[in-house]
C-alpha cells in the first residue's frame, strides 16, 4: 500500500511540471519543465545520501538523526518502503518553490535552492516533527510536544511555502505587474495547466492515504475527505 501510494505522490512531480509549464509564457515553458525534472533528480540523490538519516536516523537530543546514510538494501522491505514514501515527499516540498518562483530565477540560482532545502531544511524540521513516527514514537522535540503534521502540511506544504516566500521577498515584484496599470502574465497553456491540476488531484490519494502506513478501515474516509473537500471549494 505504501509503495503504490509513493507511486501516486511521484506522478504529482507530472502534475507539477504541467501545471507550471501551463501559467507561464511560452519562452519560459522549457526552463520550468527543465527545472522540475532536475529538483526532483538533485534532492531525490541527496535525500538518499544523507538527508534520510538526518530525518529519521538514531535521534540526537530531538534535533537531527545520525544513521541510516546511503540508504541501502538491508533494512527491509518496510524501512525501504518507507524511505520511498518520504523521498516523494521530499521532492514535492521543493517542486512548490518551483511554482512560486517560475520565470524569476536562473537555473542555477534555483539549483543552490534545491540543495538548501533537501540538505538541511526539509530533513532538519522533517526530524523535529516526524523522527520516530515510523515507529509509533515520535522522538523529534516538537513530535515529543504533540505536534501532529498527518499528512505534511507543514513538514512539506509549509516548508516549500516559507522559502518560496523567502525567495519572493528577495527577488522582489515584477516590475509593472502590480498596480493600476498592472501587465497581466500570458498563460502557455491553459489545457496544460488543466491536466496538471487533475495529475496533482490523482496523487492527493497517494499523500494523504498513504501517511496511514498500511491501508487501515481509515484510508476510505481519509480519501472521502480528499475528493469531497476541492470538489467543494471548487463549487463554491
Amino acid at each position: 500500500w505504501i509503495l503504490v501510494c509513493a507511486g501516486l505522490v511521484f506522478l504529482m512531480q507530472a502534475g507539477f511540471c504541467c501545471l507550471e509549464t501551463g501559467l507561464v509564457r511560452t519562452k519560459n515553458s522549457l526552463n520550468v519543465a527543465i527545472k522540475n525534472f532536475a529538483d526532483f533528480s538533485v534532492s531525490g540523490f541527496i535525500f538518499w545520501l544523507f538527508g534520510f538519516a538526518l530525518m529519521f536516523g538514531a535521534d540526537v537530543n530531538g534535533l537531527i538523526g545520525t544513521s541510516g546514510f546511503m540508504y541501502g538494501d538491508s533494512e527491509g522491505a518496510w524501512g525501504q518502503a518507507f524511505f520511498i514514501f518520504q523521498l516523494m515527499f521530499c521532492g514535492t516540498a521543493i517542486t512548490i518553490t518551483s511554482g512560486a518562483l517560475a520565470e524569476r530565477l536562473h537555473f542555477s540560482g534555483y539549483l543552490i535552492i534545491v540543495v538548501i532545502i533537501s540538505s538541511f531544511i526539509f530533513p532538519v524540521f522533517g526530524h523535529w516533527a516526524w523522527s520516530g513516527k515510523q515507529l509509533g514514537s515520535p522522538d523529534g522535540w516538537l513530535g515529543s510536544l504533540g505536534f501532529l503534521d498527518f499528512a505534511g502540511a507543514s513538514v512539506v506544504h509549509s516548508v516549500g511555502g516559507w522559502v518560496a516566500l523567502a525567495g519572493v521577498i528577495v527577488i522582489g515584484p515584477r516590475s509593472g505587474r502590480f498596480g493600476p496599470n498592472k501587465i497581466e502574465i500570458q498563460k502557455n497553456s491553459i489545457p496544460m495547466a488543466t491536466l496538471g491540476t487533475f495529475l496533482l488531484w490523482i496523487g492527493w490519494f497517494g499523500f494523504n492515504g498513504g501517511s496511514t502506513f498500511a491501508f487501515t478501515d481509515q484510508v476510505p474516509g481519509i480519501l472521502v475527505n480528499t475528493i469531497v473537500d476541492p470538489v467543494f471549494k471548487t463549487v463554491v
